[in-house]
């Protein structure tokens, strides 16, 4: 009876690096209370800051439209950035797939 590697590592019970890797990555509460606050600050502090500004209202209007569109291309850039990571990700998953398909068809000793 020949074993596979993947039958080797279930019957040894060795967690591979790509099994830990392929676990949900879960934030701390901490962390995302930070980013949350951190978010909410500095948007607060900013629309303030241009409520109180000695200007007239379209200078107003004009600065609150781009800190809109600011927040808005910063969310939309973090989206593509995190679907090209993952991207690559589920690629390198499709090519370590079919390199142990390979190792597994390969018997050194046959």
């Amino acid at each position: 009876m020949r074993l596979g590697w993947k039958q080797v590592e279930c019957w040894i019970g060795i967690n591979t690096m790509k099994e830990m890797d392929n676990l949900p990555k879960v934030h701390s509460s901490g962390w995302i209370f930070q980013t949350w606050a951190s978010f909410i600050i500095a948007i607060s502090t900013m629309s303030v800051g241009i409520i109180y500004l000695p200007v007239g209202a379209w200078h107003k209007a004009f600065l609150g439209m781009g800190l809109l569109f600011s927040v808005g291309s910063t969310l939309n850039v973090a989206k593509v950035t995190r679907d090209l990571h993952e991207a690559t990700r589920i690629t390198s998953r499709l090519d370590e797939a079919r390199i142990e398909k390979l190792l597994s068809e390969h018997s050194p000793l046959s």
